[in-house]
């Protein structure tokens, strides 16, 4: 199995856990603070593994290109988490997740008009499939 499957794999399983763990901790609490905390723990993980592994060194390697593209994808997501834990305030775990995983057919569309990668039938039907699903959690 390729490398990148196997963190794909850990990604949806860890992705799957927040929503739960999301859900459980955002009761009784303002969402935009809950994410504020979230963020809080994702910074300090994210430059701990950074500064452990040394990667920190490249900094000063990094383009402007580079880090205005890495800011917007910051700032796309903290809309989304911000968004997702609302969703999760006022809605089922069980029926949020699927429509946040909507992000799929976004991000194969944006992949292939604005990185040119292929969309194979096999991966269009895939996609389509996971629309129809995502959508028939919400009846």
């Amino acid at each position: 199995m390729a490398s990148w499957l196997w963190y794909a794999l850990l990604s949806a399983a860890a992705a799957g856990a927040t929503a739960i763990l999301a859900k459980l901790g955002v009761e009784g609490v303002p969402s935009n603070l809950a994410t504020a905390v979230r963020t809080a723990v994702v910074l300090v993980f994210a430059w701990g593994i950074a500064f452990g592994t040394g990667e920190t060194r490249a900094l000063s390697g990094l383009s402007g290109r580079t880090l205005a593209f890495l800011t917007a994808s910051g700032v796309a997501t903290g809309v989304s988490w911000l968004a997702y834990f609302r969703a999760l305030q006022l809605g089922l775990a069980s029926r949020v997740a699927p429509i946040d995983k909507l992000s799929l057919p976004i991000a194969v569309a944006l992949a292939a008009v604005l990185l040119h990668e292929p969309v194979s039938w096999r991966l269009g039907l895939g996609v389509a499939l996971m629309v129809a699903g995502s959508l028939l959690t919400l009846g």
